[in-house]
């Protein structure tokens, strides 16, 4: 890898090594060639889109079908005010974020979260320019070598040249052309990867540029300085957490940026059990950096945080193994949720460590190289640096949430009785069926669950997404 500024040999920029996959790309599968009943040349697919298992011995949390339903129900509330949510109920909509995003809302509630609807809409047709544009050969001939190697077991890129990977493309190279000052970081790709597994490849372009602008400022700069100092802050916060894995730490001299770096800048899509991915990625596109810190921490203090713990880390080499191959019991979807909800770690004591770090950085190197914009702890902090207009909230189509038991009103009953005798064409004729029949074309629903059956079955790997491409459904 070529060298940053600080000549610390850990540049991703332009490289076109893998990072550390392990030949995993993402999908942790153990045998792609095996499908769910163990039959050899079949392949199966689990939920989320990847073949030979997504989960690494570690089973996702299972949410009842109502209670799904019940969800799906209040993010569709909560999307159709978001900003009246935002301003007044913001604690309800972080801990909805904590609980999981329905599968079938997720790519929406992710855009809307990080303030790229908005951008979406206040720079209409900038995402076509960008896609038509050839883009620097520098950045496009790296880009180009780098599509397979993002999450290879996922049936989305698993083709190459496959639409999954043309997508990658066109999203990593209108960034390069959305901000030519830093053009293509090979950590951007995982990133943008998880993104259109979610969503369309626009509404992951301009997740993208959130994600990179607002949430991790300076991230994929030139010289990595931003998560170098991120390194120090996470540094910092484990002397409180866990004494003992930071006087190791410090004993074996294992700088933060040895083990931290793919796992903040690929935001731990790179590391983690697939449903443990989704669950950090619904809080931390609500709560910020925050949670990549809080993250970071338990891992460390699981791995790192006892004497008889360490007794088979006894030097850097051993350390440095163990922390690769974390417990998959400490990345568990139910447990490492619960950890980092309780982690009393705050964006005070993040931009408080913040500050210390940058002094003493100044002291040692000198002034930052790259001059990034300051960094939003979260949703609300984005909105309330910009605040959106209603027309840019506005989902198109709008999705109207009714409840399945209100009363139709005497006109409507009527339009739905005229309606339903009415019957499609049959052998280019109309007819008209009695009213026994047409009683069962559209029966109506026994409860509440059945509200939004025509969303997608619960586990689903594809979301809603905007505008016209509510196909997703």
């Amino acid at each position: 890898m070529a060298k940053t500024e600080q000549g610390n040999g850990l540049d991703l920029r332009g490289s076109t090594e893998k990072l550390t996959d392990n030949g995993k790309g993402g999908s942790y599968g153990s045998d792609p060639e095996v499908n769910g009943n163990g039959i050899p040349g079949e392949t199966q697919v689990d939920k989320y889109g990847f073949t030979g298992g997504a989960q690494q011995n570690s089973p996702a949390e299972e949410v009842p079908i109502e209670v799904l339903r019940q969800r799906e129900a209040k993010w569709l509330e909560m999307l159709n005010s978001w900003d009246k949510w935002m301003a007044k109920k913001h604690k309800k909509v972080k801990e909805r974020c904590q609980k999981g995003i329905p599968p079938s809302l997720r790519g929406r509630a992710w855009l809307y979260l990080t303030g790229g609807k908005v951008k979406r809409e206040q720079n209409q047709g900038k995402f076509q320019e960008l896609d038509e544009e050839p883009g620097d050969p520098k950045w496009v001939d790296i880009i180009e070598r780098d599509l397979h190697r993002q999450f290879p077991f996922h049936e989305m890129f698993a083709a190459r040249g496959g639409h999954g990977q043309q997508d990658l493309f066109r999203v990593l190279k209108a960034y390069t052309l959305h901000r030519p000052e830093e053009g293509y970081c090979q950590a951007q790709a995982p990133i943008a990867a998880v993104l259109l597994m979610h969503m369309p490849a626009e509404d992951a372009f301009w997740v993208l540029v959130q994600i990179c602008e607002k949430y991790l400022p300076g991230y994929y700069s030139t010289g990595l300085e931003a998560i170098q100092l991120d390194g120090e802050i996470l540094y910092a916060l484990l002397r409180r957490v866990s004494p003992v894995a930071h006087r190791h730490l410090k004993k074996h001299k294992l700088e933060p940026i040895l083990y931290m770096t793919e796992w903040f800048m690929c935001a731990f899509s790179r590391t983690l059990p697939w449903a443990s991915v989704l669950r950090v990625w619904d809080m931390f596109l609500c709560e910020g950096v925050k949670i990549l810190f809080k993250v970071g921490l338990v891992l460390l203090k699981c791995m790192l945080g006892s004497q008889e713990k360490l007794k088979a880390c006894q030097g850097l080499y051993e350390t440095m193994e163990r922390l690769r191959a974390i417990q998959p019991q400490y990345m568990q979807e139910t447990f490492l949720v619960h950890e980092i909800i309780e982690l009393p770690v705050s964006e005070k004591d993040i931009e408080k460590e913040h500050l210390a770090q940058l002094r003493r950085w100044k002291e040692t190197h000198g002034d930052l190289h790259c001059k990034s914009p300051p960094r939003m702890h979260g949703a609300k902090a984005i909105m309330a640096a910009e605040p959106p207009s209603r027309q840019d909230l506005r989902q198109r189509p709008t999705i109207i949430v009714e409840s399945p038991l209100a009363p139709n009103t005497a006109a409507e009953q009527a339009e739905d009785t005229k309606g339903r005798r009415k019957t499609v064409e049959e052998n280019g004729k109309e007819t008209l069926l009695p009213p026994q029949q047409t009683d069962n074309l559209n029966p109506p629903p026994s409860d509440s669950s059945l509200l939004l059956n025509h969303t997608n079955i619960p586990g689903s790997k594809e979301s809603l997404s905007s505008a016209e491409h509510d196909t997703y459904l």
